[in-house]
């Protein structure tokens, strides 16, 4: 699943940041942008599940659960640290044009250790698997209520525009943006994903995984469907109604789609190509969060491979292409050589003492 929103994080920046003229105009750019809804949510719906399997193994390992909130806040701590880290490196080599307000924008590395941290805090108040599912579908379903207003008539003007920022991601533009990741509602797919999480480690389940995805995967087109008769009633909760950007109807959609995903992955990697052989999917999928930072400078970034909005679809595709070929190829290094730092560092020493001997 997290190759696979790789793959379309790919399709979407590609697309977004090479096609040009007439190009951004059709309906394929369309598909594209829509198809680029889909990664942020995998990503964190995934944090979510991997933080359940986590809470759940050291559970039966007996480690108090103080002990396994700070692990999971500390866990979340540093992958915000390195979004920090990787804003520091998009300023310094957009420089000169990048503005100092760039340093705090609330990207999606961002918004995924602040959610590892508040599922660490929420696990920690419940001691079950069933009232971790039950709290963390109360947290998701909350935040996805909330995020209507907090954009618009709730909106906490009284914090500084780099902390209202992580509540709707105003940024310094006065208006909350669509193309930021903040709190509200990103967070709500990392407490969804805590939430199926609990329920895909519980014991029947964990013996039946082929029926429980399944069922996951009905239960999603029923949330989809569920979500499209919702947004067709005339009555609306909010005064500023907006489903593309902050409807928890299109929360709800989007959810059931990763729930879709979550048996279709299941029945590719059981019974599909997934069991044979190589799988660049898959290996991109160990390696997201370096190809992630990696890419970005290749397709947004000063280093991009194409020249920006100047690009007709075959040329942004074949771009694509390359742009996948080589991070499944740094995804294949990467896991060759993880956890041989070391070794790497023997080699390079030797080398020279080689040389100084002959």
């Amino acid at each position: 699943m997290r190759g696979l929103a790789c793959v379309l994080m790919f399709q979407t920046h590609c697309y977004d940041s090479w096609l040009g003229g007439a190009a951004r105009t059709t309906n394929f750019i369309g598909w594209s942008r829509l198809g680029g809804t889909l990664p942020a949510p995998l990503f964190l719906f995934l944090a979510g599940i991997s933080c359940a399997l986590f809470t759940d193994r050291m559970r039966q390992k007996g480690i108090a659960p103080g002990a396994i909130a700070r692990m999971t806040i500390w866990r979340g701590a540093k992958i915000l640290g390195l979004g920090l880290l990787f804003r520091v490196q998009e300023f310094a080599l957009g420089q000169p044009w990048a503005p100092w307000t760039d340093l705090l924008r609330v990207d999606v590395l961002n918004v995924i250790g602040i959610s590892l941290m508040l599922m660490g805090a929420v696990c920690w108040m419940a001691r079950s698997r069933a009232a971790n599912a039950i709290l963390a579908a109360g947290v998701a379903l909350g935040i996805a209520l909330a995020t209507p207003p907090l954009w618009t008539t709730w909106r906490p003007r009284w914090l500084p525009w780099y902390l209202e920022s992580y509540v709707n991601g105003v940024h310094t533009y006065n208006v909350p943006q669509p193309w930021l990741f903040p709190i509200f509602p990103w967070t709500a797919f990392a407490f969804a994903g805590l939430t199926v999480g609990f329920l895909v480690f519980s014991e029947w389940p964990a013996k039946n995984p082929g029926r429980a995805t399944a069922l996951f995967g009905a239960a999603g087109a029923g949330i989809f469907f569920l979500s499209s008769w919702i947004d067709a009633r005339p009555v609306q909760l909010y005064a500023v109604y907006d489903y593309w950007h902050t409807s928890p109807n299109f929360f709800l959609a989007r959810l059931g789609i990763l729930l879709m995903i979550t048996w279709v992955v299941y029945a590719w990697c059981r019974w599909g190509l997934g069991q044979f052989g190589f799988s660049p999917v898959i290996q991109l999928g160990q390696a997201s969060l370096l190809v992630y930072w990696v890419h970005i400078e290749f397709v947004y970034g000063r280093f991009s491979i194409l020249p920006k909005r100047a690009q007709s679809i075959p040329m942004a595709t074949l771009g694509l292409f390359a742009i996948f070929s080589a991070m499944v190829l740094l995804a294949m290094a990467r896991i060759r050589w993880k956890g041989r730092g070391g070794e790497i560092l023997s080699r390079v020493r030797r080398g020279p003492r080689a040389a100084a001997n002959v």
